[in-house]
């Protein structure tokens, strides 16, 4: 049976470009409170916003959904649960809450698993919420014409409660002993989680939620503000596929953890720097038709009035409004529909 110690990995080697990476975040960490600090108002909307779009995201990796306005309304708690779905979703939201407002006091421990899981699952009707798995799981893949191949085969029931203490207790040694830097470790960490895959269902939520828990635990903040499981939804593809180069080997504890780390890694980056896009220089002033136009740029396809919204934090929806106005009059987008259904897409002659 595969054994976990993760002090073993003070003997491993990285490529120069997994040292980049955590060299590069690093870099966009120490700049993170001189943002904070200089836009407070700024930075709180982003929180909002990240809040919204990681609910959303995390679930609708999972194929549960509701509507962008429900969605919001669930997250700010001005509305209850009116179906299966949305039931799935408040626990999400909770969750994250949870890690929100006391990721510090929140040790990485079997029993804080359980509750997470229990908690994810409250509102729904389901009776294994804050249990490990009591029947075998596969990881499987659905083909177009109807067959399913299984992947990957998870560790079995009666082995799980004494992996997920292993690799709980191994990951605090390592980051007691500072063995590998957290940045390394915390995707070693989650593809072993999903490898045992300790849940009849959850898993792949609990996997993004414990990320968050990590992240911030090891003082990297930026999902607070640009929502990582939002990269993920966006890059599904690359997430499964380095996932299932991981697995591979897994068992026998001969796996290389390369791809998923660098997929990690990228993932983390690409917030920190989205983080100062959507804040805009601290040393310089933009217009507000400046910064629109930047987000417009940044858009590929249809986008909407709250999509440039969520983007520029710094100015208000009656600036945006005037901003995209003005882009239109330009030639600079052109408008579908209207009313609150209207969309942008911006001219090809400027792409």
């Amino acid at each position: 049976m595969r054994q976990f110690n993760y002090t073993n990995l003070k003997e491993s080697s990285w490529s120069s470009s997994i040292l980049s990476y955590v060299s590069s975040i690093r870099e966009h960490k120490g700049k993170q409170e001189l943002y904070i600090r200089q836009k407070p108002v700024e930075v709180e909307r982003l929180v909002e916003v990240a809040r919204i779009q990681s609910t959303e995201s995390s679930n609708k990796i999972e194929g549960i959904g509701t509507s962008r306005t429900r969605i919001r309304q669930l997250v700010q708690e001005k509305s209850t649960p009116r179906d299966c779905d949305e039931q799935e979703i408040a626990g999400y939201r909770d969750v994250l809450s949870t890690i929100h407002e006391s990721y510090e006091f929140i040790p990485l421990t079997p029993h804080v698993i359980l509750q997470f899981h229990r908690d994810l699952l409250s509102y729904t009707d389901k009776s294994f919420g804050g249990k490990f798995k009591n029947t075998q799981n596969f990881i499987n893949e659905f083909h177009a014409d109807g067959t399913t191949l299984t992947r990957f085969t998870p560790r079995e029931p009666y082995e799980t409660p004494d992996a997920v203490d292993e690799i709980c207790r191994s990951y605090q040694q390592a980051i007691a002993q500072q063995v590998v830097d957290p940045l390394i470790l915390i995707p070693i960490f989650i593809c072993d989680f999903l490898c045992i895959h300790p849940f009849n269902d959850g898993n792949g939520r609990m996997s993004r939620l414990l990320t968050t828990l990590l992240l911030y635990k090891s003082g990297f903040m930026v999902g607070k503000y640009i929502s990582v499981e939002r990269k993920i939804e966006k890059t599904k593809a690359s997430y499964y596929d380095a996932l299932r180069q991981v697995s591979t080997d897994w068992h026998e504890g001969r796996n290389d953890y390369t791809s998923f780390i660098k997929y990690f890694l990228g993932i983390v980056l690409n917030c920190y720097k989205d983080f100062e896009n959507r804040l805009g220089s601290v040393d310089r002033k933009s217009t507000p038709y400046d910064i629109v136009r930047e987000a417009v740029n940044e858009r590929v396809g249809t986008f909407t009035k709250m999509e440039i919204l969520e983007l520029c934090p710094s100015i208000k929806s009656s600036s945006v409004e005037a901003a995209l106005k003005r882009l239109k009059e330009e030639g600079y987008i052109f408008s579908q529909g209207g009313g609150r259904s209207t969309s942008y897409v911006r001219n090809p002659e400027y792409q």
